[in-house]
């Protein structure tokens, strides 16, 4: 089995789209220009490939985003330094394959050099146990519940990233120069 995790790149946004849509109720629909603003302010947004087939995304984004999600914005009230992860989807196709998990590795790797905290909601009303029990037993815990506007009430997690004091007092002291701790796909492309 080969599995390949990478940057998105723009010619694959019409499929993460669809794929998005297509992804139920756990997933709130978006429109093409929301995709391709979340693709602009996505400090993460990477794709997974299984046998060379795109077979899920995953979008996180830091506090500066230009973003109006109801739970992006609770985050930015409550805490100052994160990153939230604005959605994972997985293909059908390809669900039972680990790539999920792959996903989780792959950003909890990313965000424990950079962020504090590595955030999400999930729904409870109507309640996503899969998403509950995965995220449960990952590490996260529920700091705050609200309900959005289309009335579904969604649970607020937070996990903290424990190697972060660390990795940022010992290699990236305010002192230093923004360096490859900082370094991620947005900051790539301006450069």
């Amino acid at each position: 089995m080969s599995l390949i995790v990478r940057d998105i790149e723009a010619g694959e946004l019409e499929f993460v789209l669809a794929l998005n849509n297509a992804a139920g109720p756990g997933i709130v629909p978006i429109s093409a220009e929301r995709m391709r603003h979340l693709y602009e302010i996505a400090r993460y947004f990477r794709v997974a490939l299984h046998e060379g087939q795109l077979a899920g995304f995953l979008i996180g984004l830091s506090p500066e985003a230009d973003y109006d999600s109801p739970n992006f914005l609770w985050f930015r009230q409550h805490h100052a330094d994160f990153l939230y992860i604005d959605r994972i989807v997985v293909d059908s196709r390809f669900r039972r394959h680990g790539i999920g998990r792959v996903f989780y590795a792959d950003v909890l790797s990313f965000a424990e050099v950079r962020y504090p905290l590595l955030c999400c909601e999930v729904f409870i009303e109507p309640r996503d146990d899969v998403s509950l029990v995965f995220f449960g037993t990952n590490g996260f815990n529920e700091v705050g519940q609200q309900v959005l506007p289309n009335g579904r009430r969604v649970s607020l997690m937070v996990k903290e990233m424990k190697a972060y004091p660390y990795v940022k007092a010992t290699y990236a002291p305010d002192t230093a120069p923004a360096g490859l701790l900082a370094e991620d796909r947005l900051s790539r492309r301006v450069a």
